[in-house]
């Protein structure tokens, strides 16, 4: 036999790992924290905080990284990545918290930070009924209040657990549609919905303030705001009003000409700021049901959409349920009107996604269900 034989582990399964070649039970919960490892970006801090806390982590053998010249005083600002183990980082938290210049309220934070630690989502499923004539995939298949009826029990028999209903088309390109227009289409289908008392949780999806209002009164308690607020600055008050659920999508302008400005410093921090910005408004107003969506295809090149959902655990540090909506967008690369092909390849990118995001928005529930129990019985 070989005399040395070495295998990568990843840090989530670390857990299972040291209990599969008999460590102790009694002290296994401190030796997860040698094991497990993050590396946390902190921005914005001036020189002396920079070096305090670059200091604080090679004392204890972690590291941290600034801007060369945070050492030489030529720069007044630099942003950090601190590393290490779990139990590393709780140390330089701890003394951090006797520090100047601020560095004991950042102290707190990263322990809180390490508290909030990623646990796995048991990911649900929005089922789309969009009752529009021109939506990319569906338009004007649903139009008709019959046939949107039919297509609503059906999500709800192939097991979603929100349904989204859509009255207005946010495709790129695509124009806006009056507020009265949205009622219009909305009005027999909540109506059908509050006849046969159904208990489902029911979401529409406006960027209007005035159609939020009138589907908050008539049976939905999710309201789904793919501009995140930028449309209607009323938005606020309709979703306080109510106590609604709100999902905030990030979108770069509106829909007629989101993909003509597609320009980011750095995708990822760009729109991790921006959902921050738009939570805190939320919160401003007394908004604390709230789900986060990245807003896939909305002002973004497909090297953006896949960035951002290669890297989506990222934005759990905003403290939010995520959302995600690939089904049959453009960055399938699929130009044919071929949904069979589109739910298969909408599947196949969703699948990483599970356990990682709370809420995938898809147009075929009953595959996507099939997936997620073949996931979970694993």
């Amino acid at each position: 036999m070989e005399d040395f034989i070495l295998k990568e582990l990843l840090t989530s399964d670390i857990s299972k790992e040291i209990k599969d070649i008999g460590f102790d039970d009694n002290y296994s919960s401190v030796a997860l924290d040698k094991f497990k490892y993050k590396n946390i970006k902190i921005f914005n801090l001036n020189i002396a905080q920079a070096n305090i806390i670059k200091q604080t982590a090679l004392s204890v053998g972690a590291d941290c990284a600034t801007h060369r010249d945070v050492i030489t005083g030529k720069i007044a600002i630099s942003n950090a990545i601190l590393g290490g183990s779990y139990s590393q980082i709780k140390k330089i938290a701890q003394k951090l918290k006797s520090q100047p210049f601020k560095l004991s309220i950042l102290g707190h934070k990263i322990i809180d930070f390490l508290e909030f630690d990623f646990q796995k989502k048991e990911t649900k499923l929005v089922g789309i009924l969009n009752i529009t004539p021109d939506s990319f995939s569906d338009g004007g298949k649903y139009l008709k209040p019959l046939d949107a009826k039919k297509h609503f029990e059906k999500l709800i028999i192939d097991g979603a657990d929100i349904i989204d209903i859509g009255a207005e088309s946010t495709r790129p390109y695509s124009e806006e549609v009056p507020s009265n227009v949205q009622i219009e289409r909305l009005t027999p289908i909540l109506k059908f919905i509050q006849d046969e008392n159904f208990k489902i949780p029911i979401s529409v999806d406006t960027r209007s303030s005035i159609v939020a209002d009138f589907a908050l009164n008539h049976g939905a308690s999710i309201i789904n705001d793919v501009s995140g607020f930028d449309f209607d600055n009323k938005m606020p008050e309709i979703i306080k009003k109510y106590n609604a659920e709100i999902i905030i999508q990030h979108s770069n302008g509106i829909p007629k000409t989101m993909q003509n400005n597609t320009k980011y410093n750095n995708i990822i921090e760009d729109v991790y700021f921006k959902l921050k910005e738009k939570k805190e408004l939320a919160e401003s107003f007394g908004i604390n049901k709230i789900i986060l969506d990245v807003g896939i295809g909305f002002g973004k090149t497909k090297k953006d959409n896949f960035e951002l959902l290669d890297k989506i655990q990222e934005f759990h540090s905003l403290n939010s349920p995520l959302m995600i909506g690939v089904s049959r967008k453009s960055l399938l690369g699929i130009k044919e009107d071929d949904n069979d092909l589109k739910d298969a390849l909408s599947l196949a990118i969703s699948y990483p996604l599970i356990n990682k995001v709370d809420y995938l928005r898809v147009h075929n529930v009953k595959l996507h269900k099939i997936m997620l129990a073949n996931k979970v019985n694993m």
